[in-house]
């Protein structure tokens, strides 16, 4: 007999419904339903308590360490594709990942390249395997899509939407922004496809869901057309809201007007049959203009939820009700002073909560502005030399291997090397560098940038969706995607906030109909309407999400790649910061920095002499002097015999002339005398800079020095982080004196010499061990390990992929001013999300209990349900209006 694995009935192999073989394991159904579930997450029933299965790395691990599986009953299995998976680094990933809190067992299965994770998900999230799965150089092997959503009008929506997709069968995490209308979700292709996405969000409330496109100027435009459309068509329920609510208030309150007061006394048919009249229209406005109000209640009913809609729904259709029934049957209320109509509730307050929502698409709207410029940089088209011909085509069809034309003032369409020619380019759209990039033969260029002067020709070596201009966008994309740690608290505490609101109205009812003053039930019933309909969870849910798409897109402008919230919030509490010495702080290789002449030298001689030897060297330093000769506009001479010492340096004949470049080993070896050179040469040393003696025939000529040179901008920068009152660090394997003399150049006051590229993270961890929150900036693969490592990783642009990939943050012009400036801009976006969520929480907490009537003892003060409905839709617009505040950001602010 054997078990079936879903239902573990016991089953006779041979009468079985159905076989099934997986992952080398035979399984055997009792029906078509077992099978089905079965197939829906096979990788489920893969492997038991009994590890008898699995040898090496397909054993599985115990989190225990003791052998034994213990798992918790509120534990949830896993799988997670893992490319690149072997033998040797499945065991080091077993135990990452069993190092997680809540992980209760772990199991890698190689030959399959999978990892099995029994976890409880109140402790551990997927989102974070899959980041230690990334952290230990593995790539997931899951996919990410972005859909488009539409039908979303309120922000409680999100976690509804998160939800439903976070329960499907693969689907690992979802994130999705309200300022966009998009959720990123993260899953398996081999279990979900856009198709069960897509009815996951649809089966979860009144949406829409349809795959995001890439990001481009005809998707854009649809979108804005899209956006426009909706706008239009709220308008138009506004207009026609309002012009119902303006002869509803007026015939309300007949007793305000003269001619009113006389042809519409209380208890008159004439006033019933306006009131008739006002029952009609109403009904017709909240079926035209309040008809998502709703649908949006009905679906929340049938998945037992409240939302924004059910609020306004719940105090729309009790006013219409009311005054309805009082209408209809007054004899069924105690008193005539009960009987009474309230349609100008109705009808106003949907006029103004639908004028409220075209506002906030309006608003809306104009975050995605950074993302439209990103757009607006790509050429159109280019021109390219094919079968020797020069013609014009789409940038679509550039393809790599094209060699590329460019005249002064064109965009470079494509990202290239230049092959033939010179200019200068403009690149601040992208990297935010306001000065001219001078481009000669094999620079890089990047497509979007502007030529400014000279014609050029380039090799076109990226295009499409590989160019830099194009990863931008969807790095920008993605960021603007995910959330800030406090929106996750900010969700948790809208998911309580509309049933909080409606027991809230509940009781104010109760309370206001039974200690009230008379008319009670009037007086119930507007505190009840007016609480449901002044809380308003958008305020809340929409504070963050528009602060940071906005501060992201800014950012972008900035060339400053911000890679998630999570970095944005991070980025604001940084006291701490590690410098990495070579290729962040310097420029990263050698460069000629002084040639000092003996008093019977020319100093030009020295060095075109020096350089002309060195040009058969290809030692670093040799080619180091060699350009310091060529950029003084010198002709070097060719070398007659060249003889490479080692330890010591290069002797060579030149243009008839005996040539030694070395140190003092090798001056001393040819007898040559130093004489008074041995102080400058201290000097320089104690600078950080390598210097050599040059001899010509026999006799000392003076000392050429080289130095890896501070970058522009990076003492300046320093001392901004110093200003902004940060900690800076410097890291770096060189010597003491050379880091000690980097350091005195740029103002940095702590220094870490001598540290091995496989201690630096050990030193980003000492320093976060002191309590600091410690950011990482650095570009060479060594880096990488720290960048991780640190609470904050920044990575210079122009570096290598390895530490770009393993960064928070991505700086695209190389320069320290991208530190400062993203540091800045993280701090100005956390501030305007703290003033959004102040501001939404200071409106619920005072609206409500305003609303409910605590003032009316003690001023006899009742807030109207009009003003209620009037504060609740411009708190939304007030929360979009400031964070779009954000756009007149400069750097420096």
């Amino acid at each position: 007999m054997v078990k079936d694995p879903v239902c573990e009935m016991e089953i006779n192999p041979k009468a079985a419904f159905e076989v099934r073989e997986h992952l080398g394991e035979t399984f055997y159904f009792c029906s078509q339903s077992c099978l089905e579930t079965f197939d829906t997450n096979p990788y489920q029933y893969t492997y038991q308590a009994s590890p008898d299965h699995h040898t090496s790395h397909d054993h599985p691990t115990s989190a225990t360490g003791n052998g034994h599986s213990v798992i918790a009953l509120a534990t949830k299995r896993v799988e997670l594709p893992v490319t690149g998976l072997h033998r040797s680094g499945g065991s080091a990933l077993e135990q990452a990942i069993a190092g997680l809190p809540g992980v209760n067992r772990v199991s890698a299965i190689v030959k399959d390249r999978r990892i099995f994770v029994d976890y409880d998900p109140t402790r551990s999230t997927i989102s974070d395997m899959l980041e230690v799965v990334r952290s230990a150089g593995f790539t997931p092997g899951s996919q990410s899509l972005r859909l488009k959503i539409s039908g979303l009008y309120c922000a409680e929506c999100v976690g509804r939407i998160e939800d439903a997709l976070r329960q499907m069968p693969g689907v690992f995490d979802a994130t999705m922004n309200a300022a966009t209308n998009e959720v990123k979700v993260e899953y398996l292709p081999a279990v979900s496809d856009i198709r069960r996405l897509t009815q996951a969000v649809e089966s979860a409330g009144p949406y829409k869901a349809e795959r995001g496109a890439e990001a481009s100027e005809p998707e854009m435009d649809k979108e804005a057309r899209a956006a426009d459309q909706e706008y239009r068509s709220l308008m138009r329920k506004w207009w026609f809201a309002a012009a119902v609510g303006v002869p509803t208030m007026i015939l309300s309150y007949p007793s305000l007007f003269p001619i009113l007061r006389d042809w519409l006394p209380r208890g008159s048919d004439n006033l019933r049959y306006v009131w008739y009249a006002m029952a009609v229209v109403s009904l017709a406005v909240l079926i035209y203009s309040g008809r998502q109000f709703f649908e949006g209640m009905w679906h929340g009913l049938k998945h037992r939820s409240a939302n924004m809609h059910t609020l306004i729904a719940i105090g729309t259709g009790t006013a219409w009700l009311y005054s309805t029934i009082a209408l209809l049957f007054p004899q069924l209320f105690p008193a005539e002073e009960f009987v009474d109509v309230y349609y100008d509730v109705t009808v106003v307050v949907t006029a103004l909560v639908v004028l409220g929502l075209a506002m906030e698409v309006k608003a809306k709207g104009r975050t995605s502005e950074a993302i439209k410029k990103l757009i607006g940089l790509q050429a159109k088209t280019a021109r390219v030399l094919r079968m020797g011909t020069e013609i014009d085509i789409p940038v679509e069809e550039v393809v790599v291997g094209d060699t590329v034309i460019v005249r002064p003032g064109e965009k470079i369409p494509v990202d290239g090397e230049v092959i033939e020619g010179k200019s200068a380019v403009d690149e601040s759209m992208i990297t935010g560098e306001s000065l001219p990039v001078s481009k000669k033969l094999n620079d890089e260029v990047i497509g979007g940038t502007i030529n400014k002067t000279g014609s050029f020709k380039f090799l076109a070596t990226k295009v499409g969706k590989d160019t830099a201009l194009a990863s931008i966008i969807r790095l920008v994309q993605d960021a603007q995607g995910s959330k800030v740690p406090i929106q996750r608290i900010v969700d948790r505490v809208s998911g309580y906030f509309t049933p909080a609101v409606m027991i809230l109205a509940i009781i104010g009812f109760v309370v206001w109909y039974n200690f009230g003053p008379s008319p009670s039930l009037a007086y119930a019933l507007i505190v009840a309407v007016t609480t449901v309909i002044i809380a308003c969870p958008c305020a809340l849910g929409m504070a963050t999400p528009m602060s940071l798409t906005t501060g992201i897109g800014l950012g972008a402008q900035n060339g400053i790649l911000i890679r998630s919230g999570d970095a944005l919030q991070t980025a604001e509490k940084l006291n701490t910061i590690i410098l990495d010495k070579t290729g962040t702080i310097t420029n990263g290789k050698p460069a000629l920095t002084d040639v000092i002449a003996a008093p019977d030298q020319d100093e030009e001689t020295l060095l075109r002499l020096a350089a002309s030897v060195e040009k058969s060297s290809e030692h670093p330093l040799a080619e180091a002097i060699v350009e310091g000769a060529q950029a003084r506009g010198m002709n070097l001479g060719d070398v007659e015999s060249f003889d490479a010492i080692p330890g010591h340096g290069v002797s060579a004949t030149v243009e008839g002339r005996h040539v030694l470049i070395g140190n003092l080993k090798l001056m001393n070896r040819e007898g040559v005398g130093i004489g008074n050179f041995e102080d400058p040469m201290k000097s320089l040393a104690n600078d950080g800079k390598t210097s050599m003696y040059v001899a010509l025939d026999g006799k000392l000529a003076g000392i050429i020095a080289v130095a890896d040179t501070v970058k522009e901008g990076s003492k300046s920068a320093i001392a901004a982080m110093k200003r902004m009152g940060l900690e800076v660090v410097m890291i770096t394997g060189d010597n003491e004196r050379t880091a000690n003399a980097i350091a005195r150049q740029v103002g940095v006051d702590r220094v870490l010499a001598e540290v091995l590229p496989q201690d630096k993270a050990f030193n980003v961890q000492k320093l976060q061990l002191e309590g600091k929150k410690v950011a990482m900036v650095g570009d060479g693969i060594n880096d990488a390990p720290a960048l991780a490592q640190a609470d904050v990783g920044l990575a210079i642009g122009t570096g290598t992929d390895v530490a770009i990939e393993a960064s928070d943050i991505t700086l695209i012009n190389g320069s320290l001013i991208g530190v400062v400036t993203a540091i800045q801009i993280s701090r100005a976006t956390m501030r305007n999300v703290y003033q959004n969520l102040f501001g939404a929480f200071i409106y619920n907490t005072a609206g409500l209990p305003i609303a409910l009537g605590v003032l009316y003892p003690f001023f006899g003060i009742l807030l109207s349900p009009l003003l209620a409905a009037l504060a609740m839709s411009f708190s939304s617009v007030t929360v979009i209006s400031n964070a779009n505040r954000l756009k007149s950001w400069k750097p420096g602010n």
